[in-house]
């Protein structure tokens, strides 16, 4: 059963078209990552769902309640944490999500149950009398999290949950959205695109406003044609400068692109590349090599990971797109 459903949405600012008809649907208890490059639209579109936008056209409904006909009853249903969380650093962290029940309606001694059970289940109950401003970055992250659940929505929207924590914190921040999907629907929206690949059960990828691939996260990290070899080639009773190299190693039937590997640690004289190629190139690309005289130090098959089908979706978006989300 969908519990999201989204039909045709647009938004547009002036001539600029944030989103030019965007479709998709997600089902109950799924974990679903939303990812485009900037200015794909995946901020507004979050923000529409969740009602803090109005759309120039389309239809957005959450639990079968339209979000722009039947507002209030939508909003229940739903948790949403921005980029930047919503978080008052003068409070009290406890203090701050009693006021985030009181706001959602919840009576006291609901409110102090769904306190202690978010303080808990979000790690806070040894900093539940601190005052959020002297919070790390992830703790704070932590609390936005926090009142996005308090309520027990069916759907959490979660805008970059990770953005600028340290790898201690990504990891926990990931484990508790993995332990929340076992029970709700989650859309997230990052810039990590192994953090999708660990967390998320299927991929919507838009660009320019549009979905250009929606599926599950294996299938989708499967679109991505051909093969990928890295090797590591090195002089031997001959000595090649890169550009030769790179011709022998085109000239193999089947190969299609030749690059240096940028970063790759290598001695005077190797060159570390990446080769695409239709079908394994190994076997005829070792005869090439020893042919002509160089020594083959490295070959390593690599599996297409979503990196890879990202950029050959959206190559060149982020140049193309204005700033603004």
């Amino acid at each position: 059963m969908a519990v999201i459903e989204v039909e045709d949405l647009r938004k547009h600012y002036g001539q600029h078209k944030a989103l030019s008809g965007l479709n998709f649907s997600v089902d109950r208890k799924e974990v679903v990552g939303l990812l485009g490059p900037n200015g794909a639209g995946k901020s507004t579109a979050m923000k529409i769902l969740t009602g803090y936008l109005s759309p120039t056209a389309g239809r957005v409904s959450i639990l079968g309640s339209d979000v722009l006909a039947d507002p209030v009853n939508a909003r229940k249903h739903v948790g949403y944490l921005p980029e930047s969380a919503p978080i008052y650093p003068d409070m009290r962290v406890e203090e701050y999500l009693e006021y985030v029940g009181q706001m959602r309606g919840l009576g006291q001694a609901e409110r102090a149950a769904a306190t202690s059970r978010v303080l808990n289940l979000c790690g806070l109950e040894a900093r539940a009398r601190q005052t959020v401003g002297t919070l790390s970055k992830g703790y704070r992250q932590r609390v936005g999290l926090a009142q996005a659940i308090l309520h027990e929505p069916d759907i959490l929207i979660l805008d970059e949950p990770t953005s600028g924590l340290d790898p201690n914190q990504i990891m926990d921040i990931r484990g508790l959205i993995r332990e929340l999907g076992e029970k709700k629907t989650v859309l997230l929206s990052t810039h990590i695109l192994a953090e999708v690949q660990a967390s998320c059960d299927r991929v919507l990828i838009i660009h320019e406003g549009e979905v250009v691939a929606d599926g599950p996260t294996e299938v989708i990290t499967a679109m991505e044609q051909g093969e990928r070899v890295d090797v590591v080639i090195a002089p031997g009773e001959v000595r090649l400068d890169t550009d030769r190299i790179c011709e022998l190693v085109k000239s193999v039937p089947g190969v299609h692109s030749v690059e240096q590997r940028v970063g790759a640690e290598v001695l005077d004289g190797q060159v570390a590349l990446r080769i695409r190629a239709e079908k394994d190139p190994r076997a005829e690309l070792f005869r090439v090599v020893a042919s002509n005289g160089l020594l083959l130090l490295e070959m390593k098959k690599e599996r297409t990971n979503l990196e890879e089908v990202f950029r050959s979706l959206t190559r060149g978006a982020a140049e193309n797109q204005p700033k603004k989300k």
